[in-house]
C-alpha cells in the first residue's frame, strides 16, 4: 500500500459528511420551482468575524463577483459570506440581498462608526436560464436575502443536497446535476469540507461502464450500495443519448461547477487560494471534460482559523484531503439529484438511468 493510500484510509467522514462539519459555517438554500422556474440560490455564512478566503477560477466562461478582493496581494483578509446562485450573470444580484441582510445585523468590514460596515460577499453563478420554461426567471436580491435568512436558521444537521438552492436547475452532461457536499476529518483533527453546484458540460461517469468516476474515492461505508451498472443499463443509456436532440454547445458560460472548500485550519489568503486550486483537481478526477471554454468553473477556499496553522507536511495532507472531498461531493450531487421533466428540458437522475448500480445492501 502506498503512502497516499495509507493517508486516504486514515481520513474519516465528519458527523454530517457536509460543509457544516466545519464549525461556524452555516448553509441556506432558496429553491425556486414554481411554474416557469427551475433555479435558486445557496449562501454559505461565515462566523460573525468572517473567514479568510481565496479563489481559483479555471473555466473559460465564469460569472463571478468580488474575486479580485481575494487576491493575496490585496488588503482585505476576511469575507462574511459566499453566495452561489443560478441565473447566470443576472444571478449575481443575489449577493446584494446577502450584503443587505448582513448589514442589517451589523456584520461586515468596519469602516468608521458603529454600524458603518461593508459586508464582503464574493459570489459565483451557474447557467440555468430557461430550464424551467421562462428565460426571464432568475434569482435576485430578494432571493439572496431569503437564502441568508435560511442559513441563519441552519442548525448544522447537515446540508440538504440534490435539486435545491443553486443546484435546482443544474445538469451534469446529459443527467441531472445539483448540490453536493462532503467532509473529511484528518488524523490531527483538522476538518476540511466541500459544497459544490454540479452543472458541468462534461459527464461524471465512464461512458463505457456507467461507473461514476468519483466512486473509487468514496470512503469505506460512505455509499455502500453503489456499484457498477450492468451492461443492459449502459446500452440503454447509449441509445437514449443517440436519440436525444443534440446538446447546445458553442456559447461560453452555458455550464459551470462552482463551490466552496473550507477548513478549520488557520491559513493565509495565499494558502486559501491554493486550497481552491486543489479543489479543481478534485473536480477534474470526477468530470470529463472539465474547465472547458463553455464552463465557468470557480472554487472559493476558506479557513475559519479554529485550528492551528499547519506546517508544510500538515498542509500537504490538508490539500490531499481537499481534492478528495470535492471528488466525493460530485458523487453525492449525482446520487442526491432527482430527475426533472420541465419545459426547458428533461434530465434523468443517475439513479434513474442506472438502477442496476445500486444494491439492496
Amino acid at each position: 500500500m502506498s503512502h497516499s493510500e495509507v493517508a486516504h484510509n486514515s481520513v474519516r467522514m465528519g458527523p454530517t459528511n457536509s460543509l457544516v462539519d466545519v464549525p461556524g459555517l452555516r448553509v441556506g438554500h432558496v429553491t425556486l420551482t414554481e411554474p416557469g422556474w427551475l433555479t435558486g440560490t445557496t449562501v454559505v455564512l461565515a462566523p460573525p468575524e468572517g473567514m479568510v478566503a481565496g479563489v481559483d477560477v479555471r473555466g473559460g466562461g465564469p460569472g463571478t463577483r468580488e474575486t479580485d478582493l481575494l487576491d493575496p496581494r490585496n488588503v482585505v483578509e476576511r469575507v462574511h459570506a459566499i453566495c452561489l446562485s443560478g441565473g447566470s450573470a443576472f444571478g449575481l444580484a443575489a449577493a446584494d440581498g446577502v450584503m443587505g441582510a448582513l448589514f442589517d445585523d451589523g456584520i461586515g468590514l468596519p469602516m468608521g462608526q458603529p454600524g458603518e460596515v461593508v459586508p464582503l460577499v464574493p459570489a459565483a453563478v451557474v447557467f440555468d436560464l430557461g430550464r424551467g420554461g421562462s428565460f426571464a426567471n432568475r434569482p435576485d436580491a430578494a432571493t439572496g436575502r431569503r437564502a441568508c435568512a435560511a442559513a441563519r436558521e441552519d442548525t448544522s444537521g447537515g446540508v440538504e443536497q440534490g435539486c435545491v438552492g443553486a443546484g435546482t436547475g443544474a445538469k451534469c452532461g446529459g443527467l441531472k446535476g445539483g448540490i453536493g457536499s462532503a467532509s473529511a476529518v484528518l488524523p490531527d483533527g483538522t476538518v476540511v469540507a466541500a459544497l459544490l453546484v454540479l452543472n458541468p458540460l462534461g459527464e461524471a461517469l465512464d461512458p463505457r461502464t456507467g461507473e461514476l468516476y468519483a466512486r473509487r474515492f468514496l470512503l469505506d461505508g460512505e455509499v455502500p450500495e453503489l456499484g457498477v451498472p450492468d451492461g443492459a443499463d449502459v446500452r440503454a443509456a447509449r441509445e437514449r443519448a443517440l436519440a436525444a436532440p443534440p446538446q447546445l454547445v458553442g456559447r461560453p458560460g452555458m455550464a459551470t461547477t462552482i463551490g466552496v472548500v473550507a477548513t478549520t485550519a488557520t491559513l493565509t489568503k495565499a494558502q486559501c487560494a491554493k486550497l481552491a486550486g486543489i479543489a479543481h483537481d478534485g473536480l477534474a478526477r470526477a468530470v470529463k471534460p472539465v474547465h472547458t471554454m463553455f464552463d465557468g468553473d470557480t472554487f472559493f477556499g476558506a479557513a475559519t482559523g479554529d485550528g492551528p496553522a499547519p506546517d508544510l507536511i500538515a498542509f500537504h495532507a490538508l490539500l490531499d484531503a481537499t481534492g478528495d472531498v470535492v471528488t466525493r461531493a460530485v458523487a453525492h450531487a449525482l446520487l442526491a439529484a432527482r430527475g426533472v421533466d420541465a419545459p426547458g428540458g428533461s434530465w434523468r437522475s443517475y439513479r434513474e438511468a442506472f438502477p442496476s448500480a445500486f444494491s439492496t445492501v
